[in-house]
Order: structure tokens, then C-alpha cells, then sequence
């Protein structure tokens, strides 16, 4: 599934707004549109990280070396924690929006829906799936403690830059 997750972000940063005109914000299809240089390099690089997370969790089946195992537990629990926040946050504005606390330019709420029902959950059990991955990896491992620790601060560092980000409206 993370090979097929990346497919839409190389398609957009290669010029086409196949399947993103209904379910991606029109501010970013813009950027999109546009060539806006550095937003065509967000694309890329984003569609180069899922291809990371596709090979993470492959990795994640099967016993490593203690460096490879080490630097796999902290990008796993990275990776938990970035996907489910990201999926929260989108679950959370949509429910706010459909609830009638937060609005949304008539235009929007479609989009909303979107965020609500399909990328919201989709980043959220992507999460949970790597998490679980995670998990079973350390389960299987001698040095169980040491990978915990990993993980732990994987999973620390990816909600700080969150945070960072959130705050700073970056992302």
C-alpha cells in the first residue's frame, strides 16, 4: 500500500492534477498548477518518504543488524506517531466543521469531507499499521529495552517537529 500511496504525489509533482482536483485543498492544487518551485519539490520529496515508509515497513518483517535494527524502531515510531497526528488533526477539523463549531467556505465542505472520511482514517490506520509493525519487530528482538528506547524517541521527535510545525503553521 505505501508504493501506491506515493504514486499521486510523483503524478502531481510531474504536472497532472489527476485525482486531486476533489480531494486536495485548491491552495496546494495551485501551487501545483502554478510550478511553484518549491512546492513541486515538497511533492517529490514526499513521494521519495513514502517510498521510504513502503521500504520500512517491509523491512520491519523480518530481523536486522543492530544499527539497521535500531535506526528501523526510531523511524517506525516516527513514523506512528506523524501519521496518526496527521490523520487526527484532519478527523478532528472535519468533525468540527460537520458539528458546525469550526466553518468552512461553502466551496470547502466537500473537501472537508474528504479530509473527513478518506485521508483523516487513511493516515491514522497507516499509523496504527506502523505501530504495530513496530511493535512485533521489538517483540522479536533480544534487545528489547534498547529498541523501546528507539522507538521511544523516534516517536518523541516526530510529535515535537509536529507540534513545531502546527505552531508555526508550516504544516
Amino acid at each position: 500500500m505505501g508504493l501506491l500511496f506515493a504514486v499521486p504525489s510523483f503524478v502531481w509533482a510531474m504536472g497532472s492534477s489527476l485525482g486531486a482536483e476533489s480531494t486536495v485543498s485548491p491552495s496546494l492544487m495551485k501551487l501545483a498548477h502554478d510550478r511553484v518551485t518549491w512546492f513541486v519539490a515538497v511533492l517529490w520529496v514526499t513521494g521519495f518518504l513514502k517510498l521510504f515508509g513502503a521500504a520500512l515497513g517491509i523491512g520491519l518483517t523480518r530481523r536486522r543488524g543492530r544499527r539497521i535494527g535500531r535506526l528501523m524502531v526510531f523511524c517506525g515510531g516516527g513514523a506512528t506517531v506523524l501519521l496518526v497526528w496527521h490523520g487526527c488533526l484532519f478527523v478532528a477539523h472535519g468533525v468540527l466543521v460537520e458539528a458546525g463549531a469550526l466553518s468552512a467556505a461553502p466551496d470547502l465542505i466537500g473537501l472537508t469531507r474528504w479530509y473527513l472520511y478518506l485521508w483523516g482514517p487513511w493516515f491514522i490506520v497507516g499509523g496504527l499499521a506502523f505501530a504495530a509493525a513496530t511493535t512485533r519487530y521489538v517483540r522479536r528482538q533480544d534487545a528489547r529495552r534498547e529498541l523501546r528506547l528507539y522507538g521511544a524517541v523516534g516517536a518523541l521527535g516526530a510529535l515535537l517537529l509536529s507540534l513545531a510545525s502546527a505552531v508555526t503553521g508550516i504544516g
